[in-house]
């Protein structure tokens, strides 16, 4: 049975202009993921978005929150807690302004599309409710990107807690994608006292559900998902609390991860170091085989078009996706 993989229609063209030198890669921009977790009696569950099936990409999908990081956050001082900005920027391979800017993206990101902020009055704190009219006024500002983060927390005297998340993974979309996004993943755990909801417009569904039942989902074609979802949902499952995966994070590899497409034996051979599932071989002319013939055709499996859990990468609001 085919699994819940899905690919952009698109590439298997894309990857043979590439591949014959007719396609120039573009420059992927910066983007954060979050994997928010809460520990219940059955263990650790994950929060997850599913897309809109009018969505142009990855419709149906489901996403972690997530999305582009703005440039206007590396420039204004934030009321920070927890390590230290040079800590950060060595932790996720870029200087101190662009490590500020990415951890604002993560935690922008959890509070405009799940409505948690991991942000308080101080250093030990987080704020409590955040559903009032006037939080409403300004998260809808910062989905407009009519507010950088930075201002808003300046605004509210709040104080950044970087101290709650956990880098885990890095992602680079391919070079033959049209948009590309260079896509850091963290971890996070609720913070007590504050609760998830879908504040989405590209999302028609939230769940919480448990790394491995949703990654058995997607190995029997049930869930819909991109390849980095089901690696850090893969990734998570040896740990039995949201508190042991955010103490592995400092030790886990940064090195991004990219895809690799290169022609073996007059077929083009499409590749994730590191991630041998997600192997495909498409053939130079006709249709590629496997899940990216599905997507290419419209036929990926109905169980993961009409999905009621699982995980997909965040497409950035700007388009494309991380993956």
């Amino acid at each position: 049975m085919a699994n819940g993989q899905w690919y952009p229609p698109e590439w298997p063209d894309r990857i043979r202009a590439l591949a014959d030198g007719t396609l120039i890669p573009v420059s992927p921009r910066r983007a954060a993921t979050v994997l928010l977790l809460k520990d219940t009696a059955a263990g650790p569950v994950v929060h997850m978005l599913r897309r809109r099936a009018s969505m142009a990409f990855a419709g149906g999908a489901y996403a972690y929150p997530g999305g582009g990081v703005d440039p206007r956050d590396d420039d204004l001082h934030v009321r920070w807690a927890g390590p230290t900005r040079a800590w950060w920027a060595d932790r996720l391979g870029v200087d101190e302004s662009g490590a500020q800017a990415i951890v604002c993206a993560a935690v922008r990101e959890t509070y405009e599309e799940a409505g948690v902020l991991l942000a308080g009055p101080d250093a030990g704190s987080v704020v409590g409710d955040t559903t009032g009219d006037d939080w409403e006024a300004d998260r809808a500002a910062l989905v407009a990107r009519e507010l950088s983060f930075a201002e808003f927390l300046d605004r509210r005297g709040l104080v950044l807690r970087s101290d709650l998340l956990g880098a885990w993974t890095r992602w680079i979309t391919p070079e033959f994608e049209a948009r590309r996004y260079d896509t850091w993943f963290f971890v996070a755990a609720l913070p007590e006292g504050q609760r998830t909801r879908n504040a989405s417009t590209e999302a028609d569904r939230t769940v919480w559900i448990r790394p491995e039942e949703a990654a058995a989902g997607y190995d029997r074609g049930e869930l819909l998902m991109m390849p980095p979802t089901i690696a850090t949902l893969r990734q998570l499952l040896p740990y039995g609390t949201a508190a042991d995966a955010l103490a592995a994070a400092p030790a886990r590899d940064m090195t991004p991860v990219l895809a690799r497409a290169r022609l073996v034996d007059g077929e083009i051979v499409l590749s994730w170091p590191g991630h041998d599932e997600f192997t495909k071989h498409v053939p130079t002319t006709g249709a590629p085989s496997g899940s990216v013939a599905e997507a290419a055709s419209g036929t990926a499996p109905a169980g993961a078009r009409g999905a009621t859990a699982a995980g997909a990468t965040t497409a950035p609001r700007t388009g494309g996706g991380p993956a």
